[in-house]
């Protein structure tokens, strides 16, 4: 699909939703969506410590008439309201935000600064989209309450705690998600990035992300002072090698078109300028579609890093700690091919585009995983303006988790709002053998 039709489509239709009957039921909800959207995004917090953020959830939706259940695995919420016999279908948003130091100069700029696990001083900042993803869910949630008569069935919305590399999808699992609760026929979520300008969503068929896995390496050698660099063994030093030869993983080891991302994402060591500490810690994440691709480089990694230390001479091998790992997800493609149609009723043929998959990670996986077909679509949140300048120029907007990302509310939340409960109704309205055959094929 040509960008620039995409665009000028997107900005032109923009301003027209509201003579749709679709943005009509927006436009009666969007005042409590978009004033929960600020709310959030000022008073963000971290992942495991979403007690506010739950709370506001929580309370939101048990005024739109949900059953509700707070505190599932941590901070976790679970909304449910049956409207007769049909199929269970799971909505989800996430709760958490990141530390990062907010720049994007907006009047409800997030200022929170708060205690990290490890008891350091962070900024905090909804850089990842949660905020208008929960905000889209209460538009979703009310709208669905109020028009029970075009649909049937159970409708359960997850706020799901700790996305951002905790884990927070398993650790509702664990805490009886599926079995305290419906097991879901269908799992579906959104994701707003600034890869589509606001008024469109992506739809990708098949694998949509990544395998990610995070790596703590701690390095061991011999401190001393500074000036007598002969009597230690220095760490940063075997660290620096270390960060210098992980990346020919790629570049060398891995057979060129396999995708594949190898990234040092921090190094700490040492106190003072003149002291050789005894070890230096570093962060990995790496990215991969393939199985056999990740395995691959994980073991390379092992490899490089202990044979990086014993040709320094450190005193003891390495500590290589895989501390989280999530698998790609998978959109079931009869599935995606479904739900397709209903979209574009909604929003506009030319709205609705197929995206390529992405580089970043998403414990959705976690869900699917539990035989659960799965939906996890794209939300513009791009100005389309901006968006178009970028094209052009061959520059890039500011991604997710930058201090300047900042998404189009208005329409991405139009949009998102309008997407999810055209999915959830038409998903709510399939018969039994419709979503018992779109299991077995997720299955196989």
């Amino acid at each position: 699909m040509i960008w620039s039709k995409l665009i000028l489509f997107a900005a032109l239709t923009a301003v027209g939703w509201a003579q749709s009957s679709s943005s009509k039921e927006v436009e009666a909800v969007y005042p409590d969506a978009h004033a929960l959207y600020l709310d959030l995004h000022e008073h963000p917090e971290l992942s495991k410590h979403e007690t506010q953020t739950a709370e506001k959830l929580a309370a939101r939706l048990r005024s739109a008439g949900y059953d509700v259940t707070e505190h599932v695995g941590g901070t976790g919420v679970v909304a449910l309201v049956k409207n007769g016999p049909g199929p269970t279908i799971m909505l989800r948003t996430e709760l958490d935000a990141l530390p990062v130091e907010e720049k994007t100069g907006l009047p409800y700029a997030s200022k929170v600064h708060t205690k990290d696990d490890a008891g350091r001083d962070v900024p905090v900042m909804h850089a990842c989209g949660h905020d208008l993803h929960m905000a889209a869910v209460l538009g979703t949630a009310e709208i669905m309450a109020r028009s029970k008569n075009t649909w049937h069935g159970t409708l359960m919305l997850i706020g799901q705690p700790a996305e951002e590399g905790f884990g927070g999808a398993k650790i509702m699992i664990n805490d009886g998600l599926f079995t305290r609760f419906p097991k879901p026929d269908v799992a579906v979520a959104l994701h707003v990035s600034n890869t589509f300008p606001a008024g469109i969503v992506g739809i990708t068929p098949g694998v949509y992300n990544t395998n990610a896995d995070s790596i703590r390496i701690t390095i061991y050698g011999k401190g001393g002072h500074g000036a007598s660099p002969h009597t230690t063994v220095d760490p940063i030093v075997i660290a620096a090698r270390t960060i210098l030869a992980l990346q020919t993983i790629v570049s060398r080891e891995v057979k060129p078109g396999e995708m594949a991302v190898v990234t040092v994402g921090y190094i700490q060591a040492g106190t003072k300028n003149n002291i050789i500490p005894d070890q230096a810690e570093m962060g990995l994440t790496v990215r991969t579609y393939k199985q056999e691709v990740r395995k691959q480089i994980l073991a390379a990694i092992t490899r490089i890093t202990k044979g990086e230390a014993a040709a320094a001479g450190a005193p003891r091998e390495p500590l290589i700690d895989r501390y989280q790992g999530d698998d790609l997800v998978y959109n079931d493609p009869s599935l995606a091919q479904r739900l397709r149609a209903p979209l574009e009723a909604a929003l506009g043929k030319d709205n609705v585009a197929t995206a390529e998959p992405i580089t970043s990670s998403e414990d959705f996986s976690y869900y699917v995983e539990e035989g659960i077909p799965g939906f996890y679509f794209s939300l513009g949140g791009a100005d389309p303006a901006k968006f178009a300048e970028a094209k052009a120029t061959g520059t890039s907007l500011p991604s997710n988790h930058s201090s300047l990302f900042a998404p189009d509310v208005d329409p991405a939340l139009h949009t998102g709002i309008v997407a999810e409960v055209a999915v959830l109704r038409n998903l709510l309205n399939a018969s039994p053998e419709e979503l018992h055959k779109l299991a077995a094929q997720s299955s196989r």
